[in-house]
């Protein structure tokens, strides 16, 4: 099942995600059975971030060419960083490139893992059962201001800089598929989606070691590759039997860029 967010009427509403239509629901589906309350048709739809979670985390330096790359040491022990809502965006939204960034502006694309129920002290196996579903993440990431800063506040949170969606894909082997990037239709990363040091059910074991994850939480899990985007291009992640999450990207101030 495909679960998403739209807008309806200005109102944000749950939805079903069908061929041609996405059926507007009462509820969340994470939480609960909610009805079928009416509908719109999934080419007109205006796409929200598939969920907005309590706690944003985020995982670092996951895929071993990434660590080569960056001349990282490959961590022992699986660890999550935290990122903020406000940067979240949806599919088919602009990612803002602020208008004094310089140097490397950077897309990464990444496999998310929607927590759809409480946790603490889990288990592997309660860990996997807790996963309600799967989306994607673009880790949008402004270099210079990462290195001159002391913490990630702006160079991986500023407003638009984590595009999520399209939608929640619950029935898959997340795993086992492929994520590509592509910026222009041109292909710039390819790569086993499960190709990682620690995988999801790792570190949601660990997270609830010390902290409650809470139903709606999400946890992006990092990425082999990266790639430069400009204002003017259009930033494509594909994840096999999940979807495409696709954002154009513009410049602060010139949204005709």
């Amino acid at each position: 099942m495909r679960y998403a967010r739209v807008s309806a009427g200005g109102r944000a509403m749950w939805g079903r995600v069908g061929e041609s239509e996405v059926e507007l629901l009462s509820g969340s589906p994470i939480e609960g059975d909610p009805q079928v309350v009416g509908s719109v048709r999934r080419d007109t739809a205006v796409w929200l971030p598939p969920v907005v979670p309590p706690v944003f985390y985020a995982v670092g330096f996951n895929y071993p060419r990434h660590i080569e790359h960056a001349g990282a040491a490959v961590p022992d022990r699986p660890e999550a960083g935290y990122r903020a809502n406000n940067a979240l965006t949806g599919h088919l939204s602009p990612i803002v490139r602020p208008a004094d960034v310089e140097g490397r502006f950077e897309a990464e694309p990444e496999l998310v893992a929607v927590v759809g129920r409480t946790l603490r002290h889990a288990t592997r196996e309660e860990a996997a059962e807790a996963v309600f579903g799967w989306t994607i993440g673009n880790d949008v990431s402004a270099r210079t201001w990462q290195h001159q800063d002391r913490s990630f506040w702006r160079s991986k949170n500023s407003d638009t800089f984590k595009p999520m969606g399209p939608w929640i894909e619950t029935d898959v082997d997340a795993l086992a598929q492929r994520t590509t990037l592509r910026v222009n239709g041109a292909e710039r990363a390819s790569f086993p989606t499960g190709d990682m040091v620690f995988d999801p059910f790792d570190h949601l074991v660990e997270i609830s070691r010390y902290i409650t994850l809470s139903p709606g939480d999400v946890l992006w899990m990092g990425a082999e590759s990266t790639c430069g985007i400009e204002p003017g291009d259009t930033v494509e992640v594909e994840i096999s039997g999940i979807g495409v999450l696709s954002n154009p990207v513009h410049l602060e101030g010139n949204h005709h860029s």
